[in-house]
């Protein structure tokens, strides 16, 4: 990969952490960077030794969103000496779909994706932090869709941001192109933690490293779980959905590395196997041998 963006598994930790790399231009996103995140994202799906992406951007900024150098090349006509004219809309549509792929491949991920937020989530950053699963976002963030102001208030995912930020929240970030600050969505229960600014990268990995030490197979079936509770409105699914959903999620096969309270409890008991449990995951001690 070249170095726009950053891939970097590892293994041992069960974490993989992909960067955003373009400090000079606040992590700006192009177009060159999506397939490398495409890229990364299949690398990690297919990694079992991979259990949580941290998404990150360089030098202490998440992103401020797409670079507005590009923002008018996005439908040029695709073969060279043909007359420069408005774009058709299929090829539009051709392109905004391609464009897409790689904020539904992170919605869909199969794996836990933690989104550490610094100074700004703007635009496609803000659809990024949303998709994710956890955040940790600094008190200074700002967030917004200020391209709005000149490419029109229907931008990203609409289902994401209403569902996530709220109608309220939604519209008035849509329809203003304002930048906010991060509170108005913390105030909604939007992010999972809200550090000091300095405190950022230590708080994401931190929460990288507990839940890495989750079951592997446990966290793939949530995942798929909890997807399929976000696109089933109201209760109409609840009944037939939880039992499955719990015989799946409860029948786990733990790898040597993660803690298996069921082995532990039948050698030592289960006083003790509690005791045990909550040092493995709150202590960071190592397993019982």
């Amino acid at each position: 990969m070249t170095d726009v963006l950053l891939y970097e598994p590892d293994p041992d930790a069960h974490i993989a952490r992909i960067t955003f790399n373009r400090p000079e231009k606040r992590n700006a996103l192009t177009t060159e960077m999506y397939p490398l995140l495409l890229d990364a994202l299949d690398d990690a799906a297919d990694d079992d030794r991979i259990k949580v992406l941290l998404l990150r951007g360089a030098d202490g900024v998440f992103t401020t969103g797409q670079d507005m150098g590009e923002a008018y090349s996005w439908y040029e006509a695709p073969k060279p000496g043909e007359r420069p004219r408005r774009p058709s809309q299929r090829r539009r549509l051709a392109y905004d779909r391609r464009a897409q792929r790689a904020y539904h491949a992170l919605y869909q991920h199969n794996k836990v994706i933690i989104a550490q937020v610094e100074r700004y989530a703007l635009g496609g950053g803000l659809e990024f932090a949303l998709s994710s699963d956890l955040t940790v976002v600094g008190e200074s963030a700002q967030i917004g869709m200020p391209a709005a102001r000149f490419l029109g208030p229907v931008l990203g995912n609409l289902h994401l941001f209403f569902f996530r930020l709220g109608p309220a929240l939604a519209k008035d970030l849509l329809l203003t192109g304002r930048i906010a600050p991060q509170a108005e969505a913390a105030n909604r229960g939007v992010w999972n933690r809200v550090v000091p600014d300095a405190d950022v990268a230590r708080e994401a990995e931190g929460l990288a490293a507990l839940v890495a030490r989750m079951p592997a197979d446990g966290l793939v079936i949530a995942k798929e779980a909890y997807r399929v509770v976000q696109n089933t409105p109201g209760m109409g699914a609840a009944e037939g959905f939880e039992i499955m959903s719990h015989a799946f999620g409860t029948n786990l096969r733990f790898d040597d590395d993660e803690y298996n309270f069921v082995k532990v409890r039948a050698q030592v008991g289960l006083k003790k196997a509690f005791e045990l449990r909550d040092r493995y995951f709150d202590e960071g001690e190592p397993l019982p041998s």
